[in-house]
């Protein structure tokens, strides 16, 4: 798997691990980043895309009052 390197503030890196409950910075941000994509991908399928506008019905029924 591709590795990479990117620089985080030190105060930034030592608050996502407190917050994660990580020991290391490397496992701090990898952890918070998976469940950034859990959740997005979650949300996703709650919510669909653009592809899913078929299921939106065009003509909503009127609704009678009185």
């Amino acid at each position: 798997m591709a590795q990479v390197t990117v620089s985080l503030d030190a105060n930034l890196a030592i608050d996502a691990m407190m917050l994660s409950g990580t020991r290391s910075p490397q496992e701090a941000v990898e952890l918070i980043l998976r469940d950034f994509l859990e959740r997005g991908r979650r949300a996703g399928t709650r919510t669909g895309d653009a592809a899913d506008g078929h299921r939106v019905t065009p003509d909503r029924p009127i609704v009678q009052e009185g």
